[in-house]
């Protein structure tokens, strides 16, 4: 597939190109700016631009690039300086809208909000899709940072979380020039190939384990369908469209939940060894949040993954499974049953564009990642530190690691190891470290103060 040409982006013509915005001293009334922010992005491409002011003096447009919703908040005297930020995996069937408001409301655990309040103008855009969407979250990203450099921004960041982590390293790799540096927590930072192959094994092993008890998945067993659709009916509003997924996420996640109980009653008894058995299988820890979370994902959003990479993107033939908390039968018996697919090569190569982290990043990249994470293991972060050595790019990456935590589950009422599991402090930190970073020249040591 053609890489996104982000310059081309560019419009042409004198006609079309905007100057950059006025100093703060030389701005009219607010309500001039407003107007002068919306006429700016409409020439730019953007439609149905609509402009706000802030209660600070600052102005947050809202139009659509591309079909693809977006928000840009501009502070008060803003002097080109910019945070773009980009958003994590959705479950199929999930609104793509985004908050309208990227500072209050925005994601990133604060971090919008701080370095909104450090100057920068900050923002994020929809993407196309819901579900597996590098490729659609990587051109909205660079779409809306074209957007935001022709209004004038000259040092822009990427930031993103899970999905969104993995983003933006694609961002850095891709357009190594485009962004000043990346902040990315939590994030698919290295092989989208693993981390799905690490999910679908554990459904195809938790199918064998749980067949014929009531712990089994509800709906279709075939690992290439989901097991029951997230989709909500069409023409369904956007709120109840999200209650619809969360409804059809519980239905799935209840009986793993379900089998964790049962696994604290005896934690040498059948359900705990299952438990342990799918977990150590997925390279997870035994928990249930790491067990719930991964299942989850699977079977909602297998039709949707097999979709967007142009054919099922796993195979397992030949492959041996083995489980330390079951016996040699129960083993062979999990061999033997377990259903066997094969992976199309064009949704391989797929992958590997969007993305397997080639390390050659273009700019300075900070990640954070807990030691435990119940749906992206740290190893993500070992993979891409080893890709950028090998590319020879080491002096442009730093990781911080911080401990694992744990919160309730959104449903059960379970406690689990979280996934993105990072306080404020931690995460400004973190932003802030990069930020010196980059204008200073002098890297953050791995060290979280």
């Amino acid at each position: 597939m053609r890489a996104f040409p982000l310059m081309s982006l560019l419009l042409a013509g004198a006609a079309l190109a905007a100057a950059p915005i006025p100093p703060a001293a030389a701005q009219d009334a607010p309500a001039a700016r407003q107007q002068t922010l919306t006429a700016q992005a409409t020439r730019l491409g953007a439609v149905d631009v609509t402009a706000t002011p802030r209660a600070d003096g600052g102005v947050t447009i809202n139009g659509r690039l591309d079909g693809n919703q977006f928000a840009l908040a501009f502070p008060k005297g803003w002097s080109g300086d910019g945070l773009l930020y980009a958003h994590g995996y959705s479950t199929p069937g999930t609104p793509v809208a985004v908050s309208p408001d990227p500072v209050d409301k925005g994601p990133g655990t604060g971090a919008l909000g701080e370095a909104y309040r450090q100057g920068y103008a900050v923002g994020h855009s929809a993407y196309a899709k819901a579900g597996l969407g590098v490729e659609a979250g990587t051109k909205a990203t660079a779409r809306l940072r074209d957007l935001l450099a022709q209004m004038g921004g000259k040092r822009i960041y990427a930031m993103g979380d899970s999905m969104g982590g993995g983003i933006v390293v694609t961002l850095l790799e891709r357009y190594p020039t485009a962004f000043a540096g990346g902040f990315a927590r939590c994030g698919v930072v290295a092989s989208w190939q693993d981390i799905l192959g690490r999910l679908i094994d554990m459904r195809l092993a938790y199918a064998v384990l749980t067949r014929g008890t009531p712990y089994a998945l509800p709906g279709n067993a075939d690992v290439r369908r989901d097991a029951v659709s997230p989709l909500p009916p069409a023409g369904t509003p956007d709120a109840a469209a999200q209650a619809y997924v969360f409804g059809q996420i519980a239905k799935v996640g209840m009986p793993p939940l379900a089998l964790w109980t049962a696994a604290q009653k005896d934690p040498n008894g059948r359900e705990a060894r299952i438990v342990r058995a799918v977990t150590e299988i997925g390279g997870f820890d035994y928990d249930a949040a790491s067990l719930a979370y991964p299942l989850v994902t699977a079977a909602l959003g297998a039709e949707d993954m097999a979709a967007t990479a142009g054919g099922w993107f796993h195979g397992n033939v030949g492959k041996t499974y083995r489980a330390s908390s079951l016996s040699a039968e129960e083993n062979a018996a999990l061999n033997r049953d377990i259903q066997r697919v094969t992976a199309a090569p064009r949704a391989l190569a797929y992958l590997r564009e969007w993305r397997t982290a080639t390390g050659r990043i273009g700019a300075p990249l900070v990640t954070i990642h807990n030691r435990i994470d119940s749906l992206v293991p740290y190893a993500q972060e070992a993979m891409l530190a080893a890709a950028v050595a090998k590319a020879g790019r080491t002096a442009k990456l730093t990781q911080f690691t911080v401990p694992a935590t744990r919160a309730p589950l959104p449903i059960g009422g379970i406690e689990g190891y979280t996934h993105c599991g990072f306080d404020k402090t931690q995460t400004l930190a973190a932003w802030n470290a990069l930020r010196g970073w980059v204008e200073q020249g002098r890297k953050p040591d791995a060290t979280l103060r």
